[in-house]
């Protein structure tokens, strides 16, 4: 039986599509068709997606909403496995809330503030799932997933589930064992304490303004494009190398944050590729720093 029929036996044909375009599927809105995109309903079904998979001798990449990613413009040979809005469930029990690795962090960043609860603020304007959060220890405005991360329900390569308490997912900055050991997040447990709802709202309010002022919202992009170098703030060392603004094809450094490459229109993931590279070249010659970067590249370019 070949892989197509197998991912349909398994999942149902609705939810299996063949060469879709990640340019739908990526908030830089840039990528070339998959051989496969799957859309998994649970644990089991993840499961045995990845067996599948493993034994067709076939790559697989586990995806959330696409949104520190650049996919190249042949696409992706393999499957790429959503895990996004088939497992989206989100509940509160006392100052815990329950989420599917799914769940946009808007959804859960409601949900705390509809139950009165504080410290996931910081997350509320990160365009991401919780399972990327978790495998990247996402943060903003101070606040980081390690800081109320109470434990996550993870996937090994192998399809063992287990339970990994906060101390064991090892979380750095932009780093986890769950990204290391290639783990697949379903699901965690988000520790937040209890709050004002005013304030709460208040304070989302307050950081969705920063964001609205400081970051270039109306492009596509993927968000902060380089990591912060120990030290120093990769936006302020492209600035000071006088690249504000700075474009290749419709790739630009954007003139409102230099932080974030965004994309103009019509860019290739090979225009962007080749502005970072340039980017990157002429802060080590400026400032003596290589940037490195925080967006995550797949498949052929």
């Amino acid at each position: 039986m070949d892989l197509h029929r197998k991912l349909c036996d398994l999942l149902g044909e609705e939810q299996v599509l063949i060469d879709e375009p990640m340019s739908r599927h990526t908030t830089f809105r840039i990528g070339g068709p998959a051989d496969y995109f799957v859309r998994p309903s649970g644990s089991e079904e993840i499961k045995e997606t990845i067996a599948i998979c493993r034994d067709a001798s076939v790559p697989y990449y586990i995806l959330g909403n696409g949104s520190n990613l650049l996919v190249g413009d042949k696409g992706y040979r393999g499957v790429i496995i959503q895990i996004y809005r088939n497992m989206d469930a989100v509940r509160t029990e006392g100052n815990r809330i329950y989420a599917q690795a799914g769940a946009l962090l808007s959804k859960i960043a409601a949900e705390a503030l509809k139950n009165g609860l504080t410290g996931f603020e910081f997350a509320s304007g990160i365009p991401g799932t919780l399972g990327g959060a978790v495998m990247m220890n996402a943060g903003a405005y101070g606040g980081e997933m390690k800081h109320i991360l109470e434990s996550a329900e993870i996937i090994t390569p192998e399809g063992q589930c287990m339970e990994l308490k906060a101390g064991e997912l090892k979380l750095g900055y932009r780093t986890s064992i769950v990204a290391a050991n290639h783990y697949i997040v379903l699901g965690a447990v988000i520790r937040l304490a209890s709050g004002d709802r005013e304030d709460i709202q208040a304070y989302m309010e307050d950081l969705k303004r920063r964001r609205v002022a400081k970051q270039p919202l109306e492009y596509p992009s993927a968000g902060s494009t380089f990591k912060r170098p120990e030290g120093y703030f990769a936006g302020k060392l492209i600035e000071e190398a006088g690249l504000r603004g700075f474009q290749i094809g419709d790739a630009q450094v954007s003139e409102k944050h230099c932080g974030f490459v965004i994309n103009k229109g019509n860019a290739t993931a090979a225009d962007i590729i080749s502005l970072m590279g340039k980017v990157a070249d002429r802060v080590e010659a400026t400032a003596g720093v290589r940037l490195e970067p925080e967006v995550k590249r797949i498949g052929e370019f």
